[in-house]
């Protein structure tokens, strides 16, 4: 057995090397879907049947090509309100289209659904695959207020369905490390920490054509940091729990997409009394600096993909080179999804209510913004 990894840490129990690596994905990761629902995937071993329902979000593609890839699922449908987009999904994904989407409710083969129309279109849609009995991702946001995305999740909850949504950073390797770090207080107290994520999306021009309905508030219900910021505000939140309050300076910078806002800065106050700040846009040529956690025993910061960790409690975290002692990845959330309905038990699936939670946060935060004052996630 290797040396613990752990050096004159107060713990319930020393993590041998090994065991701290090969356990920490399935620990760090959030809960599995509960057994009950376990019950409601199909059997393990057949193939999946699956129906994208609409095709405007940008991951939609490569979310095609991925199912289309796949043995073990079928992709049987393709609907989106917008004819020419759904025959370009229908090629992606090696499907057909369907012009009616309650032939995709109606059709008891289709067991999932994956949902990446307009944001504003979700509460409809997801009101409709519940009904219908079918399993969700549903693309993140989940919705564009948070009173309409606590209702969704309700309703998941209430129909009994598997969901998830796609917050990928949750399966980064070092996202995975430093969430069992934290649970096991490896940084002392934790005085602050920062998640960024920006891109150059309107310097670019991204959202010109195709994309454009993203940089349009009314359905997607934000701008660039709400887009980018909600994957951040996921891992904070992840890592930190539940948030007390939050203040935020959204703005508008190169007006290519009108009043539609392209980055923002917040500071969060968590319940557990940590101080946070987010940052996120589509005007940063770089972002280096990803993720900061700093405590009264360590230091850890993401720096161009690389982890970075300095802590006396782990035998070598001296802070100089990037750490490479990463527990393995989970499966992309899209995969995850797949997993759970051909009826895997072990996947770390997003909640409805966690997606929901987050939408909270960001309304709050755009609220912020909008009065100078300090607000609390409804």
């Amino acid at each position: 057995m290797k040396q613990p990894i752990w050096k004159g840490m107060t713990m319930k129990s020393n993590l041998a090397r090994r065991d701290f690596i090969k356990t920490t994905g399935l620990v760090a990761a959030t809960a599995a879907f509960a057994s009950p629902l376990a019950t409601l995937a199909q059997a393990a071993g057949g193939k999946v049947t699956l129906a994208i329902v609409g095709g405007a979000h940008i991951h939609t593609p490569d979310f095609g090509r991925r199912l289309k890839g796949r043995e073990d699922v079928v992709v049987k449908y393709v609907w989106d309100h917008d004819a020419a987009r759904a025959e370009k999904r229908a090629k992606e994904a090696g499907s057909k289209t369907t012009a009616n989407v309650q032939e995709i409710w109606d059709d008891k083969e289709v067991t999932g659904v994956v949902i990446c129309s307009e944001t504003n279109r979700h509460l409809e849609l997801v009101a409709a695959a519940a009904k219908a009995g079918k399993h969700m991702f549903v693309e993140k946001p989940l919705g564009v207020t948070a009173k309409d995305s606590a209702a969704m999740a309700a309703t998941i909850e209430q129909a009994g369905r598997l969901f998830t949504t796609g917050y990928f950073m949750r399966t980064f390797p070092a996202h995975l490390l430093l969430k069992e770090l934290v649970a096991k207080n490896a940084f002392g107290k934790i005085t602050r920490v920062r998640g960024s994520n920006c891109h150059s999306g309107s310097l670019g021009g991204w959202f010109d054509t195709d994309w454009r309905w993203m940089a349009d508030p009314k359905q997607s219900g934000c701008g660039g940091f709400g887009d980018l910021g909600t994957h951040s505000l996921d891992i904070l939140m992840w890592l930190m729990g539940d948030v007390e309050s939050i203040t935020a300076d959204i703005k508008v910078i190169t007006a290519r997409y009108g009043d539609t806002d392209e980055c923002g800065e917040a500071l969060i106050k968590f319940r557990n009394g940590v101080t946070g700040t987010l940052a996120a846009g589509w005007v940063d040529v770089a972002d280096p600096v990803t993720l900061l956690i700093s405590g009264t025993e360590g230091h850890a910061h993401m720096l161009n993909g690389d982890l970075y960790l300095k802590c006396k409690n782990i035998q070598g975290a001296d802070g100089k080179q990037p750490w490479k002692q990463l527990p393995q990845p989970p499966p992309l959330p899209i995969y995850q999804f797949v997993e759970a309905v051909s009826g895997k038990r072990d996947m770390p699936l997003v909640t409805s209510r966690e997606a929901a939670a987050r939408v909270a946060v960001m309304e709050a935060a755009y609220q912020s913004a909008k009065t100078g004052t300090w607000q609390k996630p409804v």
